[in-house]
């Protein structure tokens, strides 16, 4: 809202409104507005959710200072899920289809989370929602998600191409044009913004992946079959690092403090996305407009970090399923738009082993119990992080050990723009 406010003053020079054109001078405010609401009204909410008696209900599990917990207010969630929105709506161009992405991914996966943290605190159900109502929410997401990216001609990759005398055709360049190098000889060389299936993969020199290559072989068919095999891919990302998401959340500031670290990165490469100069020099992918998703990413970091404020070791305050299925949804979706979403096993490897130890330990359970009639376990306890509680392990150390982990996982995942 104050974009356009004072986009509309900088028409009559009003000092420091051309600020405001600038993504780096919004973000500021973004993360400064963000962390101002998560710590100052954060409060407030902690001491309402207290009045109306709106605690963690904590279940056996012989953990060591569990019972401290109870009691403890949950459903903090809504502290990110306003830190988020609030910034967003003041500093962000609306009308740019991937802060609407963003936006209505918040709303959709905090609703959801809400419902699962009601059903358990009001109703009394621990279990909360059912699983599959929860997948069925996330895998809709997805499907909204896929279906917006296939069908918005707003969501374009550019594509620079150059006169080939040999083909007597224009072929592709991998960088950007540079107008002024160019300008004496322009009909050499056009540019066009295309719908594309492409994407970032780690590691090899082309840096892309288009997933085109899997339906190849399927004809004429290869055109509306590639974004069905996309929209299923982006389903499956969205289940996943959300529910990953949500197991990590259960140490105190384990989920916020890796989420930020993920958050920054992320964002990190949305302004390179976004910005041609800097896409050219990288000899990456451009995405026009993408660079907007900055101020959402500056919002979500100065959340969490506020956010921490209070869920830290020890917890004022749980963020609840309200929080965690928000988070790892908003790190999914974010990904999948800047076209990043094959760097989520290495950037979200903390989501992604915490996943593993749960699948692993249940299906060894199983296994055992089928073929020796008792069932074995391969950690003490999961997910990973309560392994280690059983180990004897602080849980202050369990989560800073992590958050180091979190730490060297994102530098990689920044390295992959140069290692190929």
């Amino acid at each position: 809202m104050f974009y356009y406010l004072f986009h509309y003053l900088h028409q009559f020079k009003f000092p420091g409104s051309g600020m405001f054109e600038y993504i780096s001078f919004r973000a500021g405010l973004a993360i400064i507005t963000s962390m101002f609401i998560a710590t100052i009204f954060g409060k407030r909410i902690i001491d309402f959710l207290q009045k109306k008696q709106i605690g963690e209900v904590v279940r056996d599990l012989g953990l060591e200072g569990q019972y401290q917990k109870k009691g403890t207010p949950t459903m903090g969630g809504l502290i990110i899920i306003g830190s988020i929105l609030i910034p967003v709506l003041l500093f962000a161009k609306l009308e740019n289809i991937y802060i609407i992405l963003m936006l209505f991914t918040t709303v959709w996966l905090g609703a959801f989370g809400f419902a699962d943290d009601y059903i358990k605190v009001f109703k009394k159900n621990k279990e909360g929602m059912p699983g599959k109502i929860k997948i069925v929410g996330q895998a809709t997401l997805g499907l909204i998600v896929g279906l917006t990216l296939m069908l918005s001609n707003d969501v374009v990759v550019r594509k620079n191409y150059v006169y080939s005398k040999k083909q007597k055709d224009y072929v592709e360049m991998k960088t950007e044009i540079d107008p002024g190098k160019h300008a004496k000889n322009p009909s050499r060389y056009k540019v066009e913004n295309l719908k594309s299936t492409k994407t970032t993969i780690p590691f090899l020199k082309s840096h892309e992946f288009d997933y085109e290559w899997l339906t190849r072989w399927t004809g004429e068919h290869s055109n509306w079959l590639v974004w069905a095999v996309f929209i299923l891919v982006v389903i499956v990302i969205v289940t996943a690092v959300s529910n990953g998401a949500n197991l990590t959340d259960g140490l105190d500031g384990l989920a916020t403090g890796t989420s930020a670290i993920m958050g920054t990165t992320l964002s990190i490469f949305a302004y390179l996305s976004g910005h041609i100069i800097y896409a050219n020099y990288l000899n990456i992918m451009f995405i026009p407009n993408s660079g907007e998703l900055v101020i959402f990413g500056a919002a979500f970091i100065g959340a969490t970090i506020g956010f921490l404020w209070y869920n830290s070791f020890p917890a004022q305050v749980f963020m609840g399923d309200t929080g965690s299925l928000t988070i790892g949804g908003i790190i999914a979706v974010y990904a999948i738009v800047i076209r990043k979403e094959l760097l989520i096993p290495l950037l979200c490897g903390i989501f992604l082993v915490e996943n593993l130890s749960v699948m692993i330990q249940v299906s060894y359970f199983k296994y055992t119990k089928k073929k020796y009639g008792e069932g074995r376990r391969i950690f003490k306890m999961s997910p990973l992080h309560h392994h280690y509680q059983k180990l004897g392990y602080p849980e202050s150390k369990i989560v800073t050990r992590f958050w180091i982990v979190g730490v060297i996982l994102a530098s990689l995942t920044i390295i992959t723009l140069k290692m190929r």
